[in-house]
């Protein structure tokens, strides 16, 4: 039996350049493929793209209208660190923080929720 293997994830968001450069910058990829409604990000082992979507709204975090529909965890040994990274590249940290001394809650540029937690895989 064949192994699936995850290609790529895919962002809505109503600006594709600009959260594509926000990825690619904070997660060491780059853009290969751009066009006014979708850019490609080449990461290490999988592909983010960002996707117009006409009359964009970005997810209400934790909860509200509308939903978060998925959101990235990223890991990291220096969770200070890594936030102050994010956070230069231009995301924001968000109000509610669960527990912050094991993942941090941030938003992309368009709103996406995305984690970075002290779980590093092995």
């Amino acid at each position: 039996m064949d192994t699936l293997k995850l290609g790529s994830v895919s962002l809505d968001c109503d600006d594709p350049a600009a959260l594509a450069r926000f990825w690619a910058e904070l997660l060491g990829g780059e853009v290969a493929f751009e066009s006014d409604d979708f850019v490609a990000v080449r990461l290490a082992n999988v592909w983010l793209s960002t996707v117009r979507v006409a009359g964009y709204q970005p997810p209400a975090w934790p909860t509200g209208s509308p939903p978060k529909q998925i959101h990235l965890d990223l890991a990291a040994a220096d969770l200070d660190t890594a936030q102050a990274l994010a956070v230069a590249k231009g995301a924001r940290v968000a109000d509610e923080q669960p527990e912050p001394s094991r993942w941090r809650v941030l938003l992309d540029p368009a709103g996406h929720p995305f984690c970075i937690s002290s779980q590093i895989p092995d």
